[in-house]
């Protein structure tokens, strides 16, 4: 803990000591606390999970998790994506306080609160980091914005209406 003698020193310290479940991520060294979820983000994020985790078990390609997780790129970014997917090849970054190194896959519900960061800074550090595939639902009208990288960077997909198609699982997602 710390006092008024030792104050934190970085804003990782800072983050890693506020209480456990708390909304907040480090974006690019900036802390960023949000609001909890509306009920459309929870009905979206619900029904994207359920389909995919279905899925997941049949096929046994990897292993996803659901938010409030967190993933560690690094000391400068730690995000807590709404879902990610973590192939059997990389179960090693999966450490007891969260994941360590890019996921395969990552969706992102948004929200007023999020979006401008989501489709901004977070899929800058996620194309960064080399994430495969990434994923934006917007909960009201369920248009479904695509990144998949390409060598080192994002190449956007056409846009869907409530379907999430990833060429790395071979699987549609419909919501």
């Amino acid at each position: 803990m710390f006092s008024a003698l030792h104050p934190p020193q970085t804003i990782y310290q800072v983050w890693k000591n506020l209480p456990e479940g708390t909304l907040a991520e480090i974006i690019r060294n900036k802390l960023s606390i949000r609001p909890s979820h509306t009920d459309s983000h929870q009905v979206v994020l619900n029904s994207i999970n359920f389909r995919l985790y279905n899925f997941l078990e049949r096929s046994k390609l990897g292993k996803m998790r659901i938010a409030v997780y967190d993933v560690h790129f690094s000391n400068q970014n730690i995000f807590q994506p709404d879902i990610i997917f973590i192939a059997n090849e990389n179960l090693k970054k999966i450490k007891s306080k969260g994941l360590v190194g890019a996921p395969d896959l990552v969706i992102e519900i948004l929200s007023p609160a999020t979006a401008q960061k989501d489709l901004g800074e977070k899929k800058d550090v996620y194309e960064q980091y080399g994430v495969k595939e990434y994923y934006t639902v917007d909960p009201a009208s369920k248009i479904v914005q695509s990144f998949i990288l390409k060598g080192k960077q994002f190449v956007e997909q056409p846009k869907s209406i409530a379907v999430i198609h990833s060429p790395m699982l071979k699987f549609k997602i419909n919501f």
